[in-house]
């Protein structure tokens, strides 16, 4: 029989509120936690274990007298008026991934002289967004139309995640915390958050979403680092919050993926979104958002289309179902430039294996399949 602890009870309620539950189903499920609450039993050092992995917290978290304050360092921009610094567990656990990888990189790239990168926080939002998106496509050597020489739509969206980790930035997508698919993080929560550093920036693309969201998602993320400013955001309908700094993005992001002059001239000699989905490479529901930002389509008719695009996306998901190559999906999640720094640290014997396992959040043989036969 296992020793017998005294928790308090706050912690208990804490813990599962934030996991997600609903503090009467779960007890109901778990009437012996129930006991822990009312004081009628104490639970075991095993018991509590179990508890913990269960509401996704540390270990030692039981056993402060009230429960953390948990913000995020950075707003979260909901469309409409409203932001926030407090975002569901799953988003402020990856959150903490990213935060923890970028740590560890600005440190190493430190200690191997490595500089500043010269576009982070190069403008400020006073700037046009016409100036910026120049900058950026020079920045990544591209000329305007350049997703003309893309054939398909993941080519050019594979394309532009090179060009950005080709000049130090680096592009995580993934749909749930880590690997664990039991924890999923909601589209209609984080389209996307990008941490900020002159050194090493880190982008995070909700891999669910639809891959035009996504790319939009990407450029409007490169936005916040020229600007200097770490920021997530849920993107509803395509649409920014009602923030300057947003709305500055969101500009960028048209431009950048639909530039205006290009977008002019083709839908006067034909207003066929799909064909110019096609011409542009992006996706339908892009160039339906271009058409909104420059005239050519009201507010009803883009929410109509967006609506029917987005049930088409999963109808079209449902029937695929899951699975798909691992590597492929850790190449994404854990992003190639991360994931080869890693491996140099490790083999020049300035980070031990077991701390590049968890930095990665792969383990021992799919950890050494991974950066000898994937990244590269």
């Amino acid at each position: 029989m296992g020793t017998e602890i005294n928790i308090n009870p706050t912690m208990l309620t804490w813990a599962i509120i934030r996991a997600g539950y609903v503090l009467g189903d779960f007890l109901e499920k778990f009437p012996n936690v129930k006991k822990w609450i009312e004081k009628a039993k104490s639970p075991t050092v095993k018991q509590l274990e179990d508890f913990s992995r269960r509401v996704h917290i540390p270990f030692g978290y039981l056993f402060l007298q009230e429960p953390p304050k948990e913000q995020i360092p950075f707003p979260f921009f909901r469309t409409g008026n409203h932001q926030t610094n407090q975002v569901s567990l799953n988003v402020y656990d990856t959150i903490l991934i990213l935060q923890r990888r970028q740590d560890w990189l600005i440190d190493y790239l430190l200690d191997n002289d490595g500089s500043a990168l010269p576009f982070v926080g190069k403008f400020d939002h006073n700037a046009s967004f016409e100036a910026i998106v120049e900058d950026i496509r020079n920045t990544l050597n591209l000329d305007p139309e350049w997703a003309n020489d893309c054939q398909t739509f993941e080519d050019t969206l594979n394309f532009i995640t090179k060009k950005i980790e080709e000049v130090g930035i680096m592009i995580n997508f993934n749909g749930v915390v880590e690997n664990n698919t039991h924890r999923v993080i909601p589209v209609n929560e984080c389209r996307g958050f990008v941490l900020v550093n002159k050194m090493a920036p880190f982008m995070f693309v909700n891999a669910a979403d639809a891959k035009a969201a996504q790319l939009f998602t990407i450029i409007h993320e490169l936005a916040h680092i020229w600007l200097g400013e770490s920021a997530g955001f849920d993107n509803q309908n395509l649409l920014p919050a009602n923030n300057p700094v947003e709305r500055l993005c969101d500009q960028v992001a048209a431009e950048f993926l639909v530039p205006a002059i290009s977008f002019h001239k083709r839908w006067a000699n034909s207003a066929d979104i799909n064909k110019l989905a096609k011409y542009f490479k992006v996706s339908s529901i892009v160039i339906a958002r271009r058409a909104l930002d420059l005239g050519k389509m009201n507010k009803a008719a883009f929410f109509q289309f967006y609506n029917q695009y987005m049930e088409g996306v999963r109808i079209k998901k449902e029937g695929q179902g899951s699975g798909g190559d691992f590597y492929a999906t850790a190449r994404k999640r854990i992003s190639v430039s991360f994931a080869a720094y890693v491996d140099q640290a490790v083999r020049q014997n300035k980070l031990l294996y077991r701390d590049a396992y968890k930095i990665t959040g792969l383990r021992g043989d799919t950890y050494q399949t991974f950066v000898t036969k994937h990244i590269f």
